[in-house]
């Protein structure tokens, strides 16, 4: 009989896990009873943006996992490297690291600031790297490493860069990473991959900054992300590496075929997500 895939006392590095894709990745894995260290900036609840670092962890305990709470700005490397450390030190090693925090700008040249340029540079290019960097030592001893980076395929097109190149830019460059490092690495057994939404998910950001609730309701819920997560961290890290794939293909593949189950609201024709072709 195959051994059963699961994620049960596995350690995952999660940022931006406080609330919506990042915290249903996080739930998802707790279900099989993993550690996870949650790094992100919110331990105060906020009007617009609820859930904390601690909330997320009463919730990733209650759901069968252990949880670790770090406040990082991973735009600062000394507070990646103490929080990976402090992980390190708590569950006494590391085999996943999930890039999910995220600064959005859709603003084209001259209504960027050079304020939220840098910031979409600093977390999401910049950062995923440093994550990664600060990472690897451990997840070279790893059985099973992956790194998943919540970012788009790679593509020319100008669509997708028309009136947001700076954003583009900096989700790309998250890209990027797998497509260099899953060859670097090939020999060494960590995985790299990317994944990225089929459709709108109903999260914070979309509510508030992209279209409210008649949005989300033609949205899908953040569990789908989180299901598909955990199917691509379960497979072999030699064997699934360099692709970038959506939640709806990933869940194809292992045989998923109600789609509706992750609706918000079932029957509501949904938006697709930027960056498809």
């Amino acid at each position: 009989m195959a051994e059963a895939r699961t994620l049960k006392d596995k350690t995952i590095f999660i940022t931006g896990a406080s609330r919506g894709i990042g915290k249903a990745m996080a739930l998802r894995a707790a279900r099989d009873g993993a550690n996870i260290i949650i790094a992100a900036k919110t331990t105060t609840a906020h009007a617009k943006l609820p859930g904390t670092i601690f909330s997320a962890a009463e919730e990733i305990e209650k759901a069968g996992g252990r949880a670790l709470a770090v406040k990082t700005d991973i735009r600062f490397e000394d507070q990646v490297a103490a929080a990976v450390e402090q992980g390190v030190a708590e569950f006494g090693g590391l085999d996943i690291v999930i890039n999910n925090a995220s600064a959005l700008g859709l603003t084209g040249l001259q209504d960027t600031t050079m304020k939220m340029y840098d910031r979409m540079q600093d977390i999401n290019a910049r950062g995923s790297y440093v994550l990664t960097q600060q990472a690897m030592p451990y997840l070279l001893k790893a059985d099973n490493p992956h790194v998943l980076n919540i970012s788009p395929p790679l593509s020319l097109k100008t669509k997708w860069f028309a009136g947001h190149t700076a954003y583009t830019l900096s989700k790309f460059a998250m890209s990027m990473w797998v497509l260099g490092l899953s060859a670097e690495f090939a020999d060494k057994g960590v995985a790299f991959n990317a994944l990225w939404p089929k459709t709108a998910i109903a999260t914070a950001a979309v509510r508030n900054l992209l279209g409210g609730e008649k949005m989300i309701n033609a949205s899908r819920q953040p569990a789908i992300m989180g299901d598909a997560a955990w199917a691509v961290l379960t497979r072999d890290s030699r064997e699934c590496t360099g692709r970038f794939m959506t939640d709806e293909e990933v869940l194809t593949e292992e045989g998923t075929t109600d789609f509706d189950q992750y609706a918000v609201v079932p029957g509501t024709p949904l938006i697709p997500d930027f960056f498809l072709d």
